[in-house]
């Protein structure tokens, strides 16, 4: 996945920080929803791979595999857990109230294996970027 940057200054072991504006949902002409109003630039470290300067306009990329990935857990766990949850509602014979309360257990459980697997993997591995062009 590539993205259009600008290198904000150099860092030490070629690396460089980098401004990425983000997109908006609408494509960014839309003047009345005042959604795009927050935080419309993101700041992160890339890898530096053709030396170039602050101010440059440059091409960074970052493993697609990484984004999925880190979507698919976003979004798809807490669905699976959710179902997961109201499933074995059924299967214990439980009424349709106690296993929506399930269904939001379980909910609530992937929102906190969730927290915890983002600190782990946040100390170990975060998504890279690299400077291509």
């Amino acid at each position: 996945m590539t993205q259009d940057a600008v290198v904000i200054k150099l860092l030490p072991n070629d690396m460089a920080e980098v401004a990425v504006t983000r997109g908006t949902a609408c494509g960014g002409n839309c003047g009345s929803c005042e959604s795009c109003k927050f935080q419309k630039e993101m700041r992160t470290e890339a890898r530096n791979l053709i030396e170039a300067k602050p101010g440059q306009k440059v091409v960074i990329e970052s493993k697609s595999s990484q984004i999925y990935g880190a979507a698919l857990l976003a979004y798809g766990m807490p669905l699976l857990f959710f179902l997961l949850g109201y499933a074995l509602g059924a299967l214990l014979g439980l009424t349709e109230g106690l296993r929506i309360l399930l269904s939001f257990a379980a909910l609530a459980l992937s929102a906190w294996v969730l927290v915890l697997t983002q600190r782990r993997k946040s100390e170990k591995k975060k998504i890279t970027f690299d400077i291509i062009a």
